[in-house]
């Protein structure tokens, strides 16, 4: 059953991988999951707020809920890989959620095998709009949390990465993504003529100063260890040299780790911007807009999920993290709100040196090698299992085939 449910995992994946869709209303990408699902005891709940899809599969005896997620949006992205099924111009698949649909797809047939033995419920939650489109949290607000009828007691996602040992599963409790927020200014000055700027109020030295002390504020107000990584990407005013501009907008893009962190730079970043251009005797106008929120690795669970893949796969192919990674990921809206753990999967070809070039997710020529698709599955069902049946050996609660490895 696993090799062929493994060559049906691949050849879903590079289905979807040729017809990728980009935000929160994916009908195309909705449309071939319910086909996939069609046929497994499962309850369907498709959203209201995004064309999320939910798999609610009900065990033999009452027990907790566990929940697992896969997202299913592309990007904007020309793709420049040459392979055969790649996607027409203008998006692509380029971080791997088409793996991870293939994945959770194969872990709703695994584990409607086993459906059976399960005590308790799993929700099987296809999520669009991760690409900072708020799809996890339209999917909370339209009940994903209580569609079982319950709250979940503990939540999983894995994430394939291009760049990253073939199916090798990299994780760590506590932090494991940067939570990313955007902070907007407009200051607000008063033109004038670049011969008579006394006249005027010049906008320009204050956004300078601000720009100086955003830097040195998180350089010295933050610990080193619970770091905070803030970059302004655009600065923009005037539009001649001799011209004191009536404005200065600039935009900042701004990391953190913590949740505590993540609030302090929510009050203190919009109140310097603003004090200090008062201390200058002009306004500025601030927005501060949360994009995603740091995603956290509740430890016993993350514990939990370095055991299943060592289990599963072997003690080779389960890393620690020594460090989170500083990208963001919405899975953390769910963790905030229920116990569980995000984790990677490497997705590298095999044999290839991920330090020589390959190309990373967001790339448009990155390229991941669709064979890890199995054991994506295989692990999110012994998550799963590991929740709703007695302690068993993870190699034969996943749904292998006896012999196999």
């Amino acid at each position: 059953m696993s090799g062929g449910l493994d060559a049906e995992l691949v050849a879903l994946r590079r289905r979807l991988h040729a017809v990728p869709e980009v935000g929160l209303h994916l009908p195309r990408t909705r449309d071939a999951l319910v086909g996939e699902l069609a046929g497994l005891p499962v309850e369907l709940v498709e959203g209201s707020r995004c064309t999320s899809v939910t798999a609610v599969l009900r065990g033999a005896r009452p027990g907790p809920t566990v929940l697992l997620r896969s997202d299913m949006d592309g990007l904007p992205l020309t793709e420049r890989t040459g392979l055969p099924y790649a996607a027409p111009a203008g998006t692509m698949h380029a971080c791997g959620h088409d793996l991870h649909m293939a994945a959770l797809v194969g872990a709703a047939r695994l584990l409607s095998a086993r459906s059976a033995d399960l005590a308790g419920t799993v929700v099987l939650a296809f999520q669009p709009g991760e690409e900072g489109h708020g799809g996890a949290r339209a999917m909370i607000e339209d009940g994903l949390l209580d569609v079982s009828g319950e709250r979940p007691a503990a939540a999983y996602a894995l994430h394939a990465i291009a760049d990253l040992p073939h199916g090798v599963v990299h994780g760590r409790p506590g932090p494991v993504m940067a939570g990313y927020s955007v902070l907007e200014a407009e200051v607000v000055g008063l033109g004038a003529h670049g011969g008579r700027p006394h006249e005027g109020a010049d906008p320009v030295p204050v956004a300078a100063a601000i720009v100086t002390a955003l830097y040195t504020y998180v350089d010295r107000r933050f610990d080193a260890f619970d770091p905070v990584v803030l970059t302004v990407g655009q600065l923009q005013g005037g539009a001649a040299p001799n011209v004191v501009p009536d404005t200065v907008t600039l935009r900042a893009g701004v990391r953190s780790f913590g949740r505590e962190t993540t609030e302090r730079v929510a009050r203190e970043l919009p109140a310097l911007v603003e004090g200090i251009a008062a201390a200058h005797g002009i306004a500025a106008r601030v927005t501060w807009r949360r994009v995603m929120e740091p995603t956290v690795n509740d430890p016993a669970s993350a514990d939990l999920l370095a055991g299943e893949a060592r289990a599963l796969l072997g003690d080779d192919r389960y890393v620690t993290l020594e460090h989170p990674r500083t990208g963001s990921e919405d899975f953390s809206e769910i963790l905030a709100r229920v116990p569980g753990a995000f984790a990677y999967m490497g997705a590298a070809a095999r044999g290839t040196d991920p330090g020589a070039g390959v190309a990373g997710n967001h790339a448009p020529t990155a390229l991941f090698d669709d064979s890890v698709v199995g054991d994506m599955a295989r692990l999110l069902g012994a998550l799963a299992l590991r929740h709703l049946t007695a302690p068993t050996d993870p190699r034969a609660s996943a749904g292998r085939d006896e012999g196999e490895r």
